[in-house]
């Protein structure tokens, strides 16, 4: 296994940088009725942990959403252009750095910063930070949101390792020890969004990332609401035997506490409405979907009916179940 004292050479190399963040503002082209072209909106996709932007299985889930939607432009969002470098952020880095990084780079592409809209996809902790994304920048602005178990409302447990991922490992190692720590905080992804219901104080006051994206303290950020409220689609899936986040209710924002589980629609977020989550759900944006089987076990007809009922042209009818289910 690697030494913990090799990790935290890594990670003192990493910037520290305050989670006080300010929304970057740019002039968005209005969407419109006119905007009648037949050619899908981009789609940009976030991958999750221990993965990278070239991978083999990303590239075929660009083809997939090339065969439904044909047109497709997929752009793989990547924190380095060397594979390995972009692995190694998903475990150490500081994300308001890496959202800041991802802003600037959509911004500045020639297709996406000019596209009437973007869609996104983001798998496991990828789908939280494009929620980040569209909630401190969102330029360019996305229509509609799909994770996969992400996890929204955070976890309360790091992820299993393998005995030979000593990247992972010794980012559990790291968690376990000093989590609340401004070093560990500023420098291991997986601490920035770690919620445990029995250190919220803890988490609120230290918390680098998810705390402020949640709108949890008592300061709001209204630009964070107004942002996901232009959401025209927000899909959330849950795996049904997920064992790999936890809790796995997290994926649908719910609250979990032991065995009491608080289900979205009963928590302050929504009923306060700190992010819009109700404003989408009352216009009918906000799905909760469950598919079977394990974390990330995603069969092709299903991304398939992913692509079909969430993605393709602007001024499309976006299709699905009418079914929106909360519980588990």
């Amino acid at each position: 296994m690697v030494k913990l004292t090799t990790v935290l050479s890594i990670l003192a190399t990493l910037p520290l940088i305050s989670s006080s963040i300010l929304p970057i503002k740019h002039q968005q082209l209005p969407l419109s009725d006119g905007d009648d072209s037949d050619t899908p909106l981009p789609l940009i996709i976030w991958h999750g942990l221990g993965d990278n932007y070239a991978a083999d299985g990303l590239a075929e889930i660009a083809a997939l959403a090339e065969d439904v939607n044909p047109g497709t432009l997929t752009y793989i969002i990547r924190i380095d252009d060397d594979a390995s470098a972009d692995r190694s952020a998903t475990f150490f880095g500081n994300l308001t750095l890496q959202i800041e990084k991802v802003c600037a780079d959509l911004a500045a592409h020639p297709i996406l910063s000019t596209a009437p809209a973007v869609d996104a996809l983001g798998f496991s902790q990828g789908g939280q930070f494009l929620r980040g994304y569209i909630e401190r920048c969102n330029f360019p602005l996305v229509r509609s949101l799909v994770t996969f178990g992400s996890q929204h409302n955070g976890i309360s447990e790091f992820q299993k390792c393998g005995s030979t991922d000593f990247l992972c490992r010794g980012a559990q190692g790291l968690l376990r020890s000093s989590t609340w720590s401004a070093f560990v905080q500023s420098r291991l992804v997986p601490a920035q969004y770690f919620r445990d219901p029995n250190q919220y104080d803890q988490y609120l006051e230290f918390s680098n990332f998810l705390a402020d994206i949640n709108n949890e303290r008592e300061a709001k950020n209204q630009t964070y609401k107004e942002n996901l409220e232009k959401l025209e689609r927000f899909v959330m899936y849950v795996f049904e035997d997920d064992e790999t986040v936890i809790p796995k209710e997290t994926s649908w924002f719910a609250e979990v506490n032991g065995t009491d589980v608080t289900l979205l629609r009963d928590r302050a977020i929504y009923q306060e409405d700190w992010l819009g989550l109700r404003t989408l759900d009352k216009k009918g944006a906000l799905k909760f979907e469950m598919t079977a089987g394990g974390h990330m076990s995603l069969s092709e007809s299903l991304l398939k009916k992913v692509f079909s009922d969430n993605y393709g042209p602007y001024g499309k009818k976006l299709g699905g179940s009418e079914e929106n289910r909360e519980d588990l």
